[in-house]
């Protein structure tokens, strides 16, 4: 006999606890409920209570609680009585019945909305329908309602729910020769029952131990029965435990220790009489007349094998029944006794075919009951799509009903929205646009007093400090700039190259103030064409920070380099200067006693807003200082990230 796993019917106790306090509590409550609703819920909360102890009970409440439910249509009340119904038939061995009882909830359940109890009811009848398609080893169906149902119980986050249904997985694949992928859900129970510090971690254990027994992997077996022994030490548990002796009597079997297995075979005798498992006792009398046959010791052989028979014929098991006849023939003509051989051979016959007669008949009422249930489901399934075809197909009539009443006037009201909205939309647009260029305007309007009073204010320190003639010649240069820069104050755009023009203009005017204190270059390059256009005067305020700010506190003779160049379908304006740098003229400012507040730069910053606004497209600054390896100043760049726009 192979080693054994152990499947989690989890709807189901497989040992009793004393529940008749618990019991007593629910018929009081039972007692003094005044609706008929409160009452099927406890005619169900005492049918489950009766599970471990008295199976007709349960069915009986079960079946009241079916009846109340039916008569208040309460569905989740009638699901969970079929359900209760069901794990009845199977404690009473009545499994065609059972799944007929699960199916029922199954179908009920799915017709419910998506409540988190009535998933929870179809979690447990998939549960319950693959446990039954595992009772009769047909592990295809098995393995679709046990993933179904764990679906249920992952999505709903019930660790304890999903770990019993990986285990009766596990089983499934491991029924099927699949023991890689049996080991993969029995570890993935193990994991979850260690962090609930579940009960059944043993059990999950112990099959993890008897798939690498099975595999030969003898260290990881004995490691993983090590660890299911203590389990059951903490979570004792007599039929798990007898279990586990024969496991892992078979290991030292397989491993050659005779001792060994001899020894747990024994514990596992006695730890089957403690609960008067005779069905564990006669297994294990099989084991251990095997072992002794297979060594040559036929006198214990014998003695276990007639101690195995007559056990399996109290019990009337057939498979026991099977494997002790031809063991006692085994035996008997080892040691020469040819007439009980032959005696023997012929009562295992007999008792084979009977088992082949009763295996086939089981067969034909699963076969039958697995059609029938599989001809239920094709027919809800027919149903429910009528169903839902009926549904849709009202829902499309009265959608279409409620479409043609209203659509003349829809369609009326939506040509003349959509003629409105349109010019409405026209209007907006080109109010925002030409908001923002009188925006632009405006800004640039505060830009040329800005400009004019700085110039007024170097004349006059010119006139002072260079006389007359040299500041006619000024007033000359300045009364040009002026020209240029009133004949293009209306516009919002202007050349590129009249900037150019101003630029210079502005420049050499300074370099007259400033009795050349410094030199200056203007280039612009060859990719940019002459109709390219930018706001008027917006690099002036930055070229009159690097020689205010930057290049007169310096005592050396500085340069000022300007450059126009073409990037990313944008306009780059680079001014570069050799000054102080632009943190120490900061310094300067700040240790002054009455400090100057500019504006140019705030309007300039506002007037590349406004760009923003009017291109939809990126206008921004940067001021950074030059340096060298060494970290020294060099000077101040400002580059000038603008649109590329156009003359119209």
């Amino acid at each position: 006999m192979k080693s054994k796993l152990f499947i989690f019917i989890f709807f189901i106790t497989l040992f009793a606890n004393a529940q008749n306090k618990e019991i007593d509590s629910l018929k009081n409550v039972l007692n003094q409920s005044k609706n008929d609703i409160d009452m099927a819920n406890v005619y169900n909360l005492i049918s489950d209570n009766y599970k471990t102890s008295n199976p007709k009970l349960m069915l009986d409440y079960a079946n009241k609680a079916l009846q109340l439910s039916k008569k208040i249509n309460h569905k989740e009340a009638e699901g969970t009585s079929y359900l209760n119904i069901g794990n009845a038939n199977i404690i009473l061995g009545n499994y065609s019945k059972a799944l007929e009882n699960f199916s029922q909830a199954q179908n009920i359940f799915e017709n419910q909305n998506k409540t988190i109890e009535a998933r929870k009811g179809l979690a447990k009848a998939y549960g319950s329908i693959g446990i039954i398609f595992s009772e009769q080893s047909n592990y295809a169906n098995a393995l679709k309602f046990y993933l179904k149902s764990v679906k249920i119980y992952e999505d709903l986050k019930d660790d304890a729910k999903s770990a019993k249904l990986y285990n009766n997985i596990g089983i499934v694949y491991k029924s099927q020769g699949e023991d890689f992928k049996a080991l993969e859900y029995f570890v993935k129970a193990q994991k979850i029952q260690e962090k609930l510090n579940d009960a059944n971690i043993g059990i999950t254990l112990t099959n993890i131990a008897n798939c690498y027994l099975n595999q030969k992997s003898f260290d990881k077996a004995f490691d993983y029965y090590s660890q299911a022994k203590s389990s059951l030490d903490n979570y004792p548990n007599q039929r798990a435990l007898g279990e586990w002796y024969n496991n892992f009597g078979l290991f030292f079997k397989a491993t050659n220790n005779t001792s060994k297995a001899i020894e747990n075979w024994n514990q596992a005798i006695k730890t089957f009489q403690s609960i008067d498992d005779k069905f564990g006792i006669a297994d294990t009398y099989i084991y251990l007349s095997q072992l002794y046959f297979d060594k040559g010791n036929y006198q214990e052989a014998l003695q276990f094998a007639n101690k195995s028979l007559n056990l399996s014929k109290e019990i009337n098991v057939l498979e026991q029944i099977v494997l002790s006849e031809k063991l006692l023939s085994d035996i008997y003509s080892k040691i020469g006794n040819a007439n009980l051989a032959l005696e023997h051979y012929k009562l295992y016959s007999k008792a084979n075919d009977s088992l082949i007669n009763e295996t086939n008949i089981r067969k034909s009422v699963q076969e039958e009951m697995t059609y029938e249930f599989e001809k239920r489901e094709v027919i809800q399934k027919e149903e429910l799509e009528k169903r839902e075809l009926l549904l849709q197909e009202q829902s499309k009539r009265n959608k279409m009903q409620l479409f043609f009443a209203v659509l003349s006037a829809l369609l009326l009201s939506g040509i003349g929205f959509l003629i409105y909205n349109r010019t409405q939309l026209k209007k907006t647009l080109t109010l925002q646009k030409e908001l923002a260029e009188y925006e632009q305007k405006a800004l640039h309007l505060q830009m040329n007093p800005h400009f004019v009073f700085n110039c007024l204010g170097s004349i006059s320190s010119f006139i002072v400090q260079n006389g007359t003639d040299t500041a006619v010649k000024y007033l000359a240069k300045f009364s040009k700039l002026m020209r240029l820069t009133l004949e293009y104050s209306k516009e919002s755009l202007i050349p590129i190259d009249k900037e150019i023009e101003s630029l210079q203009n502005y420049l050499e005017l300074e370099q007259l103030r400033f009795n050349q204190k410094f030199d200056f270059t203007i280039s612009k390059s060859s990719d940019i064409e002459d109709d390219t256009a930018l706001p008027p005067l917006l690099l002036q305020p930055f070229v009159e920070n690097a020689i205010i700010h930057g290049l007169i506190p310096k005592k050396e003779k500085g340069l000022i380099s300007i450059k126009f160049s073409l990037e990313n379908e944008s306009l780059i304006c680079t001014i570069e200067d050799n000054g102080i740098g632009f943190n120490k003229s900061k310094e300067i400012k700040e240790s002054l006693v009455s400090v100057h507040k500019s504006m140019a730069l705030d309007i300039t910053k506002k007037r590349l807003e406004m760009m923003e606004v009017s291109t939809s497209q990126k206008a921004h600054v940067e001021i950074e200082e030059n340096k060298n390896n060494q970290g020294e100043i060099l000077g101040t760049k400002v580059v000038l990230n603008l649109p590329l726009q156009y003359i119209k």
